[in-house]
């Protein structure tokens, strides 16, 4: 594994790949079904208007797993923690997963692209708040009082994906760029890799399997997570030590 010794600036993308080894479902099936619903179903604002019951159930489930005693970060979130401990330069981790296992292993500079499972939005005035309880269209937001206003804070299909701005700007300026168990998809995250290229940075795809997008990257090795990023987090931090 060939890598410089110093990078200024580190981009990583995190997909459902590092979370999965956890032992979150990724929830979409072969069949493009999630728990047996149609993507339309519980996963646009469309069906959230149509069924907000339905919606909510489906999120409560999420959210009741994401909180089970068996559910905890792995190797590889820890190391990537890590690296932006030890990393003196610039580092943004993107992810594209709801789940708060990265805020468990301690990383700070992180950003949920897609929302975040353990938060919930009001439609009516935009308040976003904590929530680790299950949400009913009866609830009340805590702010406007509105009733039936809550929903998950999550990026649903059709919508645009959060803090494109400061994702785009860390693309242009980054070095390195590390892509983690995603399979390329989904946009804009599968034309980050690409993105970062063309600023000049290394690309470097790390993965169960190859991409959709594997002509983005310099260098892609294929493995669990939890064996992959431990790996290339150390060498990155021997090599800045030298």
């Amino acid at each position: 594994m060939d890598l410089r010794s110093t990078y200024r600036s580190i981009v990583v993308l995190t997909g459902a790949g590092i979370s999965a080894e956890s032992g979150i479902q990724t929830f979409r099936a072969s069949d493009g079904l999630w728990e047996a619903h149609k993507i339309d179903e519980v996963a646009t604002p469309e069906g959230f208007k149509k069924d907000p019951a339905l919606v909510q159930r489906f999120y409560n489930s999420r959210r009741q797993q994401l909180l089970g005693s068996d559910i905890s970060e792995n190797a590889a979130h820890v190391a990537l923690a890590k690296l932006e401990a030890t990393h003196t330069g610039s580092f943004t981790l993107v992810t594209q997963n709801i789940d708060d296992l990265h805020e468990r292993a301690g990383s700070q500079s992180l950003v949920h692209m897609h929302g975040e499972l353990l938060k919930s939005r009001c439609t009516s005035c935009c308040t976003v708040a904590d929530c680790v309880k299950d949400l009913s269209v009866e609830d009340h937001c805590d702010h406007c009082g509105t009733q039936g206003s809550l929903r998950p804070h999550i990026v649903w299909f059709g919508e645009m994906p959060f803090e494109m701005d400061r994702i785009q700007q860390a693309l242009m300026q980054c070095d390195l760029f590390i892509s983690i168990g995603t399979s390329g998809n989904v946009y804009p995250a599968a034309g980050f890799a690409q993105q970062a290229a063309h600023a000049g940075a290394h690309t470097l795809q790390l993965n169960l399997e190859a991409s959709n997008t594997p002509g983005s990257f310099n260098q892609s090795f294929f493995g669990p997570a939890t064996e992959l990023v431990p790996e290339v987090v150390d060498k990155l931090i021997r090599q800045s030590e030298v």
